[in-house]
């Protein structure tokens, strides 16, 4: 294992997003030259977006923090996947190409779904442990 790496890039769901940024710019390469300033780059924005979310949430500290950037990040998927389906919808891409896709995106999304529960999860612990009091605690 990498020493460098940062604890972000260790996560699939980063790793899946990685793979599916460089699908999505191989398919805006495609689109006509007339979307080049249009939906292709607000197509490859959003889908930059949805990685580097996870990133600056992996960099935070409080646990409320990490899930509000998990949360924009699902927000930047469902928007590619808008972008995505509107490509579809034009043409620029084959109904094949957007199932292909589409299994992707909903890969990704299981994926942030599963890391916004972890912390979910241990918010509500540490909210559990904060207000729980010794006299609370039953006797062992």
């Amino acid at each position: 294992m990498i020493m460098d790496m940062y604890s972000f890039e260790q996560l699939d769901v980063a790793q899946q997003t990685r793979t599916l940024i460089v699908k999505v710019y191989t398919i805006t390469r495609s689109l006509p030259p007339e979307e080049r300033f249009g939906l292709a780059s607000q197509l490859q924005r959003s889908i930059v977006s949805v990685l580097s979310n996870i990133a600056e949430g992996s960099g935070r500290v409080a646990i409320k923090e990490k899930i509000h950037f998990v949360e924009i990040a699902y927000g930047s998927l469902m928007e590619a996947y808008c972008q995505v389906g509107i490509c579809k919808d034009l043409n620029y891409i084959s109904d094949e190409t957007y199932f292909y896709l589409k299994n992707d995106f909903f890969s990704v999304s299981r994926l942030l779904n599963g890391l916004r529960r972890s912390f979910q999860r241990k918010l509500n612990e540490a909210k559990q442990i904060k207000t729980t009091t010794p006299n609370d605690q039953k006797p062992s």
